[in-house]
């Protein structure tokens, strides 16, 4: 929790007792209480009984060894934790949302607007529109009856491997920390708890629940957690969701160093900490800071019900500890209104409304990889166009797993990958209901558009030679349980991508990934456009971009290396070893995986890249357009930064503007320390002011931050390897802790 958040509670706590004593500025009525005053009051008015309902739920799906009777009043989706009707508390409806309003294989016969992947949504750099998103999916979530969204990922991407790599924003703290702030705001302002998720160093999908990350707790403090602390002073979240995998020996949901001392202790949280589903190892994850069990079906047992009653009956001192529970979860309930302004299911959805917002962070999200020669945006005078690939005649993919979303009527196409295990259900490629091809043709009336989905290399480029221009669409599906084995596009695309492109040398690349890929046929390519997963009207955006109708703006939240030589871990910890487990249990009970993050340390990404001296495929904030902008006249004043951006083309368009730290006292030290996205006209000149957290130029040493006194180098850049001329500046020495 943020000091100024902190403050406000305590002002707030101050005017109620001012009120009390009939201060005239209360002449209109009296204030109502600071959450965390309505919290402790109605705690005293809790029996003992009503203690340990709040700090347990289920998941109302008929999932797990013993399925729960679900309440009548449950919505089928991630969780429900009942409420306390006699004291006015209402239950906990609680939906997967990171991307909207999760699907949950269809079981409540109804759709939600997918919003582009997390990747995606970082890739516009734009915290503005990402709240906007945020907003969205909130409103559908409460239009549908649920009022906890389980949103807000944060985790840093230190594996572009990690099947979750898709769900999550980017490999560096601070534009992770801002837009899940931004995500988390727009959720929030709709009256429902929004959490912040996977609380913390969650950093692969192989043996999730008991691989062992190692790491310091400086590297901690400067990297993941620093992202989570941002998110939280920028969003607020009612809660915080804690992760699957261990942390220096303890598994994070009852890892006392996390969540007592890092995240009640340091950051002053006044919110609740949920488990992850099926994350919760014993009833001494409870004194360890974790404050509610979720979906408790999928545990062992449901430890925070009849175990939690008995350990405090029989230890009269755990009563403050169960009260203090009780206390954090009614303090976000109050705090978001869940009382005063309850979620009731059937309310009206304006889907082309949110569509509209859908597109819009895809066509920001997009990223220009290369353009060779003005190949893009398309000419109106192309006669014949070869669409190749990716099921691009029926939709766009999406990533899988508990953050699966699909609009109403469900997915255009669902490929199913087989098995007969429990989680069988989700291991299927699934595609939104937007048409690359048809929006292609739609922009493109006068010409020929065919198409050829890609199995057959000869068909394509039979197909490619007789075009003007070819478009393959190339698609890397990832899931949340199952990590990736390599950076290569699977089922053969490198190989038709490179047929195609020698064939006609005018051959454009869209990709639909999740995480960044290698592309050996990069230079016989005329353009690469990454779309990632690009949500509820993907198609339209990618044409939009093809042709033209939107400037791309997109950068790249994440390096895309050359080849996983480059990574700080070339073998992915536990990937060769262990058997593909989407529920990422121990495979027998002796079972022990490790990742050792002491090597890369606080170094996470363009960091690594910059601290070896490696060069990337495609840098951090990488990014082309179709005009071309010139950032000058870098001031720095304290903790401040002024600079002017010029749009130098002949189109409108948009840039991001980055700053850099590069140097302090002569040694190279790389972090992003701002950035702006920033519209203009041609020949546009645009003053940008950007605030440096000093947390980004310091160390974390004894207990609490500290910026050396001495010399600090910055740069403006147009991503983190392609640097302007640096300027120097004296840093006063300050030492100070959250």
């Amino acid at each position: 929790m943020s000091a100024r958040w902190s403050r406000r509670l305590c002002a707030a706590s101050l005017v109620v007792a001012l009120g009390a004593g009939g201060s005239p500025a209360f002449a209109q009525g009296p204030a109502p209480a600071a959450p965390e005053v309505r919290a402790a009051a109605t705690v005293g008015r809790m029996t003992e009984a009503e203690k340990t309902v709040l700090t347990h739920g289920i998941m109302p799906l008929p999932v797990g060894a013993n399925p729960p009777r679900i309440p009548t009043d449950a919505i089928p989706g991630a969780g429900y934790v009942p409420g306390l009707p006699r004291l006015g508390v209402p239950a906990l409806k609680e939906s997967d949302a990171s991307l909207g309003v999760a699907y949950v294989f269809g079981l409540r016969r109804d759709g939600a607007t997918a919003l582009p992947a997390g990747v995606a949504m970082a890739a516009t750099w734009n915290p503005d529109l990402v709240r906007q998103g945020g907003a969205m999916i909130g409103a559908e979530a409460r239009a549908k009856g649920f009022n906890v969204l389980l949103a807000g990922g944060a985790n840093l991407m230190r594996d572009p491997r990690n099947g979750r790599t898709f769900e999550y924003l980017s490999e560096d703290p601070l534009l992770s920390g801002v837009l899940v702030g931004a995500a988390i705001a727009g959720i929030q302002s709709n009256h429902i708890i929004s959490t912040i998720k996977h609380f913390a160093l969650n950093g692969q999908e192989t043996g999730r629940k008991f691989v062992d990350v190692k790491i310091a707790e400086p590297a901690a403090r400067e990297s993941d957690l620093l992202a989570f602390q941002i998110g939280i002073e920028a969003g607020r979240p009612g809660a915080v969701m804690c992760a699957y995998n261990q942390v220096v020996g303890s598994p994070a949901c009852a890892n006392d160093w996390l969540l007592n001392r890092v995240l009640k202790r340091d950051w002053r949280y006044p919110g609740f900490v949920m488990s992850d589903w099926g994350a919760v190892p014993s009833l001494s994850a409870a004194w360890a800071g974790l404050d509610q069990q979720s979906g408790a079906q999928l545990d062992p047992q449901v430890f925070f019900d009849r175990p939690l009653a008995q350990a405090v009956a029989a230890d009269p001192a755990r009563k403050a500890r169960l009260d203090d529970m009780n206390r954090r979860i009614l303090t976000a309930i109050y705090a978001a209104g869940l009382d005063a302004e309850p979620a009731v299911p059937g309310g009206a959805i304006d889907f082309a409304a949110h569509a509209a917002v859908a597109e819009a962070v895809a066509r920001q999200g997009i990223v220009l990889l290369r353009n060779r020669d003005g190949a893009l945006p398309l000419a109106a005078t192309a006669k014949r166009i070869a669409v190749i690939g990716g099921y691009a005649d029926t939709g766009v993919l999406s990533g899988a797993g508990s953050s699966q979303v699909q609009g109403p009527g469900g997915p255009a196409l669902s490929v199913p990958l087989g098995g007969t295990g429990p989680f069988a259900a989700f291991l299927s490629q699934q595609y939104h209901r937007s048409a690359p091809l048809a929006a292609i043709r739609a922009l493109a009336p006068q010409a020929e558009v065919v198409f050829r989905d890609g199995r057959y290399i000869a068909d394509a480029v039979a197909q490619a030679k007789k075009a003007d221009v070819a478009i393959v669409f190339a698609t890397k599906w990832a899931t949340e349980g199952l990590d990736v084995p390599d950076l290569s596009l699977p089922n053969g695309q490198d190989a038709l991508i490179a047929a195609v492109a020698q064939a006609n040398p005018n051959t454009i690349v869209v990709l639909e990934t999740g995480n960044p890929v290698v592309m050996p046929w990069l230079d016989k390519t005329a353009a690469v456009l990454e779309a990632w997963y690009p949500g509820a009207r993907g198609g339209e955006a990618i044409a939009a971009v093809l042709f033209g109708k939107a400037n791309p703006s997109g950068r790249l939240p994440i390096t895309f290396p050359a080849s996983v030589q480059q990574l700080p871990r070339p073998v992915l910890d536990g990937y060769a070893e262990l058997e593909p487990n989407f529920a990422g249990d121990r495979p027998t009970p002796d079972a022990r995986l490790s990742a050792n993050y002491d090597i890369e340390g606080s170094d996470v990404g363009y960091r690594w890249f910059a601290r070896k001296g490696e060069a990337p495929l495609f840098p951090f904030g990488f990014g082309l357009s179709y005009t071309s902008f010139a950032a000058s006249d870098l001031k720095l004043k304290g903790l401040s930064a002024q600079f002017t951006v010029r749009n130098t083309g002949q189109r409108a368009g948009a840039t991001v503007a980055q700053l850099y730290l590069v140097s302090r006292h002569g040694e190279a030290k790389q972090r992003l320390l701002g950035f702006q996205r920033v519209e203009l006209a041609p020949g546009e000149t645009r003053s940008v002011s950007l605030n440096i957290d000093p947390r980004l130029l310091a160390d974390w040493t004894d207990g609490g931050w500290s910026i050396a006194g001495g010399p600090y180098a910055f740069a403006l850049g147009d991503d983190a390897e392609h640097l302007g001329a640096s300027q120097t500046v004296r840093v006063a020495a300050r030492r100070w802790k959250d």
